[in-house]
């Protein structure tokens, strides 16, 4: 869990710059923000082992892995007890071709984002992987048919 820490200005300045998905060295981002490189390194250090930042990757396209279509399902499930949620929440963990996964209030019980190569291979998804999910009874899909704002990080405070 991240540190309630607050942050500061350096501290937020570096989050935002390494959340922008701009490849930078230490050495780069230490200049960027008025640092030495060892001091950019232990702040970054301490960040990650506080937990805000969470861990480090890149983001891959979609279509230059095959992916053509991307599916939002919400689910309902027949049983709300722990032990419904847990075995729910198990199998998904297990099931490669759920992308996320978000324990909803409101309508669904669950949203689940997912991504395939073309509609057989949703309908795949579908019939093997996401219908054999324990305690589903109910599922409602809706494909993306254009993103217009991808993911792009959280907004990160100023910092005192």
């Amino acid at each position: 869990m991240p540190s309630e820490r607050p942050l500061d200005r350096i501290d937020a300045r570096i989050l935002r710059l390494v959340q922008s998905g701009e490849r930078r060295t230490v050495s780069e981002l230490a200049s960027a923000v008025g640092l030495s490189p060892s001091a950019c390194h232990r702040r970054l250090r301490a960040l990650e082992a506080d937990g805000t930042i969470a861990g480090w990757a890149a983001r891959l396209d979609p279509a230059a892995l095959g992916y053509r279509i991307e599916a939002f399902v919400e689910i309902g499930l027949a049983a709300q007890s722990n032990e419904a949620l847990s075995a729910f929440e198990a199998a998904v963990a297990a099931t490669p071709e759920i992308l996320e996964c978000h324990l909803m209030s409101g309508h669904a019980d669950y949203l689940i984002r997912v991504a395939a190569a073309d509609p057989a291979d949703y309908e795949r998804i579908h019939r093997e992987r996401l219908s054999r999910l324990p305690g589903v009874s109910r599922m409602v899909s809706s494909f993306c048919l254009r993103t217009i704002r991808p993911w792009r990080g959280y907004v990160v405070p100023e910092g005192r």
